[in-house]
């Protein structure tokens, strides 16, 4: 269920920002060798956050990404789910945070960030809406309006985006789109 502060925070969001490690991906990076002596990275992705960053770009609600690394991975994945803003290699969050509003020409409290980590934190201050995924730092968790119950790289982003399409009342379009039929609380 949604409380009100909740529900007010998420009928606002217009941009959902993200961090990856740890939110859109288990945190876990591998390296493989690439026969040439090198190595290539890869990380998973979850196909249920996927589909539901979908379904935010079908309601008008624009994506992306502020990584403190560089993941060829996570290019792709930004291309594939045609997210608005992708921005790797930034420890220091807020300098691309206030490029992104400049960008959008939205508010702060029309954006949520979802976050796990003391990076992230600093973000999660200037957002309307601040989620932390399941398995966040304590710290994180404390300064969230809102903790999934799922962790990052198991579903946190798709129950946040849930979240946000319950509370804007576009929810059940999607559960009609897929021919859901049934009470389910908005």
């Amino acid at each position: 269920m949604i409380n009100e502060d909740l529900r007010a925070r998420a009928s606002k969001i217009k941009l959902l920002l993200m961090d990856v490690d740890g939110v859109l991906t288990n945190g876990r990076i591998y390296f493989a060798p690439d026969g040439s002596g090198g190595n290539v990275e890869t990380k998973g992705f979850d196909s249920q956050d996927g589909i539901a960053l979908t379904w935010l770009k079908w309601k008008g609600i624009q994506t992306g990404l502020i990584s403190g690394r560089d993941s060829p991975a996570t290019v792709e994945r930004a291309r594939q789910l045609k997210m608005d803003y992708v921005y790797q290699g930034h420890i220091e969050k807020i300098p691309i945070f206030e490029e992104i509003v400049a960008k959008s020409g939205l508010r702060p409290e029309q954006i949520a960030y979802v976050g796990d980590d003391l990076t992230d934190l600093v973000v999660m201050r200037r957002v309307g809406l601040a989620i932390a995924v399941g398995n966040s730092r304590p710290e994180v968790k404390r300064e969230a309006h809102f903790v999934t119950t799922r962790n990052g790289g198991d579903g946190a982003v798709r129950e946040a985006i849930e979240t946000i399409l319950q509370a804007q009342g576009t929810w059940t379009e999607i559960l009609a789109h897929y021919e859901v039929r049934g009470d389910v609380p908005e």
